[in-house]
C-alpha cells in the first residue's frame, strides 16, 4: 500500500532520509526475541560511522524502540520510502548504505515484505556468530 500525504504547501523535508534501527531489548527472559540481543546496537553504531565515512549526507540514522517485527531478527525501516530490511552483519549494513542510501536502489535479498512472517533462506545465510 502506498500513501502520499504530502501537500504542495508542506515545507521541504529536513532530512533526505531517516533510518530507524530497532535497538529494543526485551531482556533475557522475554518470550519474543529482541533486536538488541542480536547485535543491533553495535550494527547501528557501525552504520552511522560508515555512512559518515562514505559521505552519505542529509540522512539521519536513529535508534528506535520496538518496530514489532521481532521474529525477523534485526530490522530497520528507511523513510520516506518505507522500505524495511533485515540485517545480520557489517557486510549487510555496507550493502544497504551503498545500494539503498547512495544509489537509490534496493537490497532485494534483505528486503522485508509487508506480510513477511519468517526470514527467507537467503536472509538466514549467516550464523549469529557473525554479528558485529
Amino acid at each position: 500500500m502506498t500513501t502520499d500525504r504530502s501537500l504542495p504547501t508542506d515545507p521541504a523535508p529536513y532530512f533526505e532520509a531517516q533510518i530507524f534501527v530497532c535497538t529494543n531489548d526485551r531482556g533475557p527472559d522475554a518470550k519474543r526475541p529482541s533486536c538488541a540481543r542480536a547485535g543491533s546496537e553495535k550494527l547501528r553504531d557501525y552504520m552511522k560511522a560508515q555512512a559518515r565515512a562514505a559521505g552519505v549526507g542529509n540522512m539521519r540514522i536513529n535508534a528506535a524502540g520496538c518496530l514489532d517485527r521481532c521474529e525477523l531478527g534485526c530490522t530497520m525501516v528507511i523513510y520516506p520510502e518505507g522500505v524495511w530490511y533485515h540485517y545480520d552483519t557489517r557486510a549487510d549494513i555496507d550493502e544497504i548504505i551503498e545500494t539503498h542510501l547512495k544509489q537509490g536502489k534496493r537490497v532485494e535479498r534483505l528486503l522485508l515484505t509487508t506480510d513477511q512472517e519468517a526470514l527467507r533462506p537467503e536472509q538466514t545465510a549467516l550464523a549469529p556468530s557473525t554479528y558485529a
